[in-house]
């Protein structure tokens, strides 16, 4: 039955369930009622995990066993996470699945078509994998224009899917790294691919360092690219336990938002300026003498001595190409002793010491500048800088919350690093309530990037084959770091068992040197990354594209780019639960469908609760979800089509070779299920890992146990480099072992010391080896005394030698390691000399923007942004025709391009369309009114929107100039509802950060006027 909202709320409560959930029917009686309720409660109860933004919230999933339909989603009482509690889209999610508009069979678009088709999944699979073959037989490329081997093919890329489960991200990957692709992205790029370099960076692992529970153990939380009250209700939750605990919240945005509703104190600024900020709050504890002493001398390399190359000038960095855009970033090494090790000074006082550069580097970062810069009041800058240093006292800790108002920028890496090294200069790394916390918005961005669905890194993290590294003896040894400290940890010391393991679990039967040979190489310093994917799209590179469980042509930056880019393909395969306007980009604005050649393959597929996978969330908790009803109609877990398509190419290239076939028929499908469907289970414990012959492994208390061939690895120390283990990826090592899946664990049960901080460490499991807090060996002292003993995550038991609570990082007895153990010299990075515009962030304005000059130097953009050639005129720098501040947003009721929510009638009815926040000043300068439609344009389009006229946004002083803000939600597309409006990245620009590519979306400039 088909209920509005309105409609909805005149139910009794009762009513409410039976009607809004199960469609039971329209008599509303209490005995009914209560019979109808009774019938619900008697259904299948499955469990599993919310399938939208990263927090992770546990479901109870009821479907009829009679119709083998869902009746019922809740939150899950049990789960430590939501108990029970549900976001907007969470609760409306049975209409995610039980949907009229959903497509439930394979559509086909033939070329110049004005219509979709419906065809059998056989021939569906069939078509796909003879293009699949035809174009990779017919561009591929066994060497580079240097005649270095690469064995890659050219015509063919792929974005795609944090929306799959953990377990069809891995063969994904592996599939198309066996066919030889390099062009492979998903949404990590665009959404929070610059946290991972700024994290690793800092501290040597790129996630986030604590965990979502950990949150309300807090004394300070700063939210700042982030509003989370709105795009994360559930995790909000856990801030407000910190602020009933007497911890203050601050927000720092260019909106007054709900969760700055919620903040003890609000601070605004100009969107685009957060390293001016951060920097001035660098500055303010560097003057003011508020660092951690005793935590910033032995935990990071503020003590190093940075050798004579190094310099900072107007701008620029020692080292700086201006014709290629680039650093040598052999300038900025440190200086070493005659051991290897670097030179420190323990007294902070050498002016070449990381600690006297960082001050001098900041020292231009007074409150009057950054004031100017930000247009955050200096009243304001002062009291965030005051409240958030308070928890550099050894028995605080603050936490720092961000999103894509930090990731999507220019300087998006940058962003992240300043903050990252505030708190290791107050000591709030490793520390329960602490950390650097990315919220991430996509149920499993965090698992599908440990997978390595992108085109830089392999499953672990570990990089991409290149040229240079013809065979695997020289890829070992280029990314195998070496430390002389002897306190230094240096855990990718580890790498050749990780890289060995991967390479068998994804090619079992070949030696390591073939298996190499195998997967494709990237040139040296060749960026793949998704803007650069679809410049070349334009260009014609590309025959084949698959957009699996990616909406590019609303998500990307520069949507009319993209969209034009589709039309130069042969063929695509889109696969997503609703028609969307990639997949159906043919028949959208400004297409004539006789002029476009592509061939589309729609293929639908399950949603989340109707298959079993595990998923990771932001805070690594790896859960496993179970299958509830059966996919709706001749929909399929993606795990099945990408097996059913490995398979058929197999059997196309046993029976015609082709080109290359070693990698396609040497793929390990066995290890994947059974020949005809996908096993989710089979392939967990690929990853996980198991002994390929039988070994003898030795414990560290010497004790030795044999190990047959065939049985799980435990973890991953027991993991070996001569390729008698595999292992899909050595972060899972731990998950699944012979004593079961651990990420299906459901118990609460804790000690009393994990229970002060609400650590759940047998609830599921969490990497690496169920540690719940990142570098928590930077909580104690260097005798292993907790620094808060109120609130510890790591003790060490002298009389038993055993370290207590959480588990440690790194190993050894208390002040034999130093704690950051993925860096190389084992110390948190205050220097950091591997981000390629420098070892300190600098503010540069974004690549749009209201000012031609800013006062800190005379370089307004960052000098190595990735930027396209001949698009430069279509940027607006202080631009009279595009004099405003444009931002994209999100609201609650919407997730992403809105791919999924639109199509649900209680999120569209909440947030029907596109709609435009101004402020009410800027709304009397333009002659607008409430509830007026207004367009946006730029020199790259214009869309139209709603304007919502509202106090909540304020002219800001600028640089002595009053300069506007206006916001727009990116959740829109043609496609549905017919009055929605379109998407916003109509109007971003295709410009990306130094690091990642990730484009700049939360900057830019628009004009606006009256429709």
């Amino acid at each position: 039955m088909k209920l509005r909202r309105r409609e909805f709320v005149k139910l009794t409560a009762a009513a409410t369930a039976v009607t809004a959930f199960g469609g039971l029917g329209f008599d509303l009686a209490p005995t009914k009622a209560h019979a109808q309720l009774l019938s619900l409660r008697k259904g299948k109860e499955t469990t599993s995990v919310c399938c939208y933004c990263a927090v992770g919230c546990g479901l109870i999933v009821t479907t009829d066993e009679k119709t083998g339909r869902t009746i019922n989603i809740e939150g899950n009482p049990e789960h430590p996470i939501n108990e029970g509690a549900l976001c907007a889209k969470g609760a409306s999610l049975f209409q995610l699945g039980e949907n009229e508009k959903r497509v439930t069979a394979p559509q086909y678009r033939a070329p110049g078509s004005d219509k979709w088709e419906e065809k059998s999944w056989e021939w569906m699979i069939e078509e796909i994998a003879k293009r699949i073959k035809k174009v990779r037989d017919t561009t591929f490329a066994e060497k580079n224009s240097k005649g270095q081997v690469v064995n890659r093919v050219e015509g063919l890329a792929s974005v795609g899917s944090a929306a799959l489960d953990s377990e069809e991200c891995w063969v994904y990957q592996a599939f198309l790294r066996s066919l030889g692709l390099t062009y492979i992205e998903h949404q990590a790029r665009i959404c929070h691919s610059s946290t991972v370099p700024a994290l690793a960076e800092s501290f040597g692992r790129g996630a986030m360092t604590n965990h979502i529970i950990d949150i309300k153990n807090s004394d300070c939380v700063i939210i700042m690219g982030g509003n989370h009250a709105e795009t994360h209700p559930i995790c909000f939750k856990w801030v407000t336990r910190a602020q009933e605990k007497g911890a203050k919240l601050i927000h720092v945005d260019p909106r007054y938002t709900r969760t700055s509703a919620k903040a003890d104190l609000y601070a605004p600024l100009r969107s685009g300026t957060d390293i001016a900020f951060l920097g001035g709050m660098i500055k303010y504890i560097l003057d003011n003498d508020l660092i951690f002493k005793d935590y910033v001398l032995n935990y990071t390399n503020a003590s190093f001595i940075v050798g004579p190359d190094f310099g900072f000038n107007d701008g620029l960095f020692t080292g700086f190409d201006e014709a290629a855009r680039k650093y040598d970033k052999k300038k900025w090494a440190f200086a070493m002793d005659e051991n290897g090790v670097p030179k420190r000074d323990m007294t902070l006082k050498d002016p070449r010491c990381v600690y006297q550069l960082l001050k001098a580097h900041y020292a231009r970062y007074d409150t009057k500048t950054v004031s100017s810069v930000t247009g955050t009041p200096e009243d304001k800058l002062l009291e965030v800088y005051k409240t958030f240093t308070e928890t550099s006292a050894p028995e605080k800790s603050g936490t720092i919350l961000y999103a894509m108002g930090w990731t999507q920028h220019t300087v998006g890496v940058q962003n992240i690093r300043t903050m990252a090294m505030i708190q290791l200069l107050l000591g709030n790394i490793g520390m329960a309530g602490g950390g650097v916390n990315a919220m991430r918005g996509e149920g499993n961005v965090q698992g599908s990037t440990d997978h390595a669905l992108l085109y830089h890194i392999i499953p672990g993290y570990m990089a991409t084959p290149n040229a240079a590294l013809q065979t695997y003896e020289e890829y070992i040894k280029a990314n195998t770091p070496v430390s002389k400290d002897p306190k230094s940890v240096n855990w990718w010391q580890h790498k050749p068992k990780y890289f060995a393991s991967l390479l068998k679990a994804m090619y079992k039967d070949a030696d390591l040197n073939t298996a190499y040979s195998w997967m494709p190489k990237l040139d040296v310093g060749q960026n793949a990354s998704w803007l650069i994917l679809f410049d070349q799209m334009l260009k014609g590179q590309f025959k084949g594209f698959f957009a699996w469980g990616m909406n590019p042509a609303a998500s990307g930056a520069n949507s009319h780019k993209t969209r034009e880019a589709l039309s130069k393909l042969d063929w695509m395969v889109n696969v997503n639960i609703y028609e969307n306007e990639t997949g159906a980009f043919w028949k959208g604005p400004d297409m004539n469908p006789k002029d476009i050649k592509t061939e589309v393959f729609f293929l639908p597929c399950a949603v989340s609760y109707e298959k079993q996978g595990s998923i990771t969330n932001t805070g690594r908790w790896m859960q496993w979800r179970y299958a509830g009803p059966k996919p709706m109609g001749k929909c399929k877990p993606d795990g099945d089509m990408i097996y059913e398509l490995a398979l058929k190419l197999q059997e196309l290239y046993k029976k015609d070779k082709g080109a290359f076939p070693g990698p396609i028929l040497g793929l390990n499908t066995s290890d994947w299920g059974d020949g005809h469907e996908f096993d989710p289970h089979k392939v967990a414990r690929l990853i996980n890992g198991y002994y390929l012959k039988d070994t003898v492994v030795k414990a560290a208390d010497g004790t030795e146990t044999l190990m047959k061939a065939g049985s799980q690895v435990n973890g991953f120390p027991n993991l070996k480099d001569d390729g008698s283990t595999c292992c899909g990826n050595w972060v899972y090592c731990g998950s699944y072992t012979d004593k079961g899946n651990l990420s299906e664990r459901r118990d609460k049960t804790q000690t009393p010391e994990q229970a002060k901080v609400g650590m759940y460490p047998n609830w599921t499991w969490s990497w690496p080896l169920n540690r719940r807090v990142l570098y928590n060996r930077a909580s104690v002292d260097l005798n292993g005394k907790p620094y808060q003993p109120e609130k510890p995550v790591l003790a060490w038991d002298a009389a038993n030698k055993k370290w207590l609570i959480d588990v440690v990082d790194g190993g050894g007895d208390a002040g034999a390691k130093h704690p950051f153990i993925m860096q190389q010299h084992g110390m948190g990075a205050l220097y950091g000399p591997g981000l390629n515009e420098g070892p300190f962030p600098e503010h540069y304005e974004p690549m749009e923007c209201p000012i031609a000059e800013h006062p800190f130097s005379t370089r307004l953009n960052n000098p190595a942004a990735l930027i396209f050639a001949g698009e430069e005129k279509k940027r607006a720098v202080c631009d009279p025709r595009y004099p405003f501040v444009c931002t994209s947003i999100r609201v609650t009721e919407h997730w992403q391009t809105g791919v999924m929510t639109r199509w649900q009638p209680w999120l569209i009815e909440a947030q029907p369309q596109m709609f435009c926040e101004m402020s009410e000043e800027l709304a009397e300068l333009k002659g607008i009114k409430n509830g007026e439609k207004v367009i946006l344009e730029n020199q790259r389009g214009e869309l139209w929107a709603i304007a919502m006229v509202t106090k909540r946004l304020k002219p800001m002083n600028v640089m002595g100039t009053p300069t506007h803000l206006v916001a727009i939600p990116w959740h829109y597309g043609w496609i549905w509802p017919k009055e929605g409006g379109e998407s916003a990245n109509l109007l971003t620009p295709s410009v990306g950060d130094a690091n990642t590519g990730i484009p700049e979306t939360k900057a830019f400039m628009v004009n606006i006027k009256k429709a």
